[in-house]
């Protein structure tokens, strides 16, 4: 079981210039929640000036907790909602002041909290609904990490989410996607799991709420981004390591998914 958060950039666009604009840190869930929950997010922002944030979305459900602080009062309800896996590039523009906390779960691990399939949330967010999975005793955004952190654990241990034996084999396979970068084919990757690739793809989309072949190449994806913001790259040899036939075909996932070109976003960066 992981002992801290993951402190990678992956899919965020840009990671230094947020850095700089917002406070932004993760924390891990209570211990029992682990197996479902990858980790929290929290954002606090006091700008002077709009600030716009691109993201390159996970394979994963988030719920997001958010407060605008901007009139000081301090009596602006806390709104809450559901984001299923976003299949384009998310944008938001932060102004004022405010905070977010945010759940991001493990490819899979939403399925035992909703309890129905996943993919009707796909590419879309949706107000948290009222009762199991919204707690009015709860503000999640009130106080210190500590605070926001308990309020979470709270929050998604009420939810009492129900063991469910598929949802910890989605959650197996997508987690090895991620972090085995030689995860290019479904076919391939199902013959390695022994499944047959229709049961795969029916377990995905169910549970995770987009197919395998879409997560393998959203995961590769992610890992150009980072590679981008980190310096020099040779592009053929990159889409070659992340499974694509030619560098042409790199530019253009890159460039659907980013927004922008991959050079245009690397001299961005730097």
């Amino acid at each position: 079981m992981r002992q801290r958060p993951r402190d990678d950039s992956r899919g965020i666009l840009d990671p230094a210039r947020l850095l700089r604009e917002v406070r932004f840190r993760r924390h891990l869930p209570a211990e029992p929640l682990r197996q479902w929950v990858e980790h929290y997010w929290l954002i606090d922002w006091a700008l002077s000036a709009p600030f716009e944030q691109r993201v390159v979305p996970h394979p994963a459900v988030n719920v997001v907790f958010q407060r605008d602080d901007s009139g000081g009062d301090g009596r602006v309800p806390e709104v809450g909602e559901v984001a299923g896996v976003g299949l384009d590039l998310f944008r938001i523009t932060l102004t004022g002041t405010g905070r977010v906390c945010g759940v991001q779960f493990r490819p899979g691990g939403f399925r035992p909290f909703w309890r129905r399939s996943i993919a009707e949330l796909t590419g879309r967010r949706l107000p948290l609904p009222a009762g199991r999975l919204r707690r009015p005793d709860l503000d999640v955004c009130a106080g210190t990490d500590d605070d926001r952190h308990r309020a979470l654990d709270a929050a998604l241990t009420a939810w009492a989410p129900e063991p469910d034996p598929a949802a910890e084999e989605a959650i197996a396979l997508a987690e090895a996607i991620r972090t085995d970068r030689t995860v290019l084919r479904v076919d391939e990757f199902a013959a390695r799991h022994d499944l047959p690739v229709r049961r795969l793809q029916r377990l995905f989309i169910e549970y995770v709420g987009v197919g395998p072949k879409w997560v393998i190449r959203r995961y590769r994806l992610q890992e150009a981004v980072e590679q981008a913001a980190g310096g020099p790259l040779n592009w053929a040899d990159l889409a070659v390591d992340l499974g694509y036939s030619d560098q042409a075909h790199l530019v253009r996932d890159f460039t659907a998914v980013a927004g922008v070109s991959p050079a245009a976003y690397a001299r961005s960066v730097r």
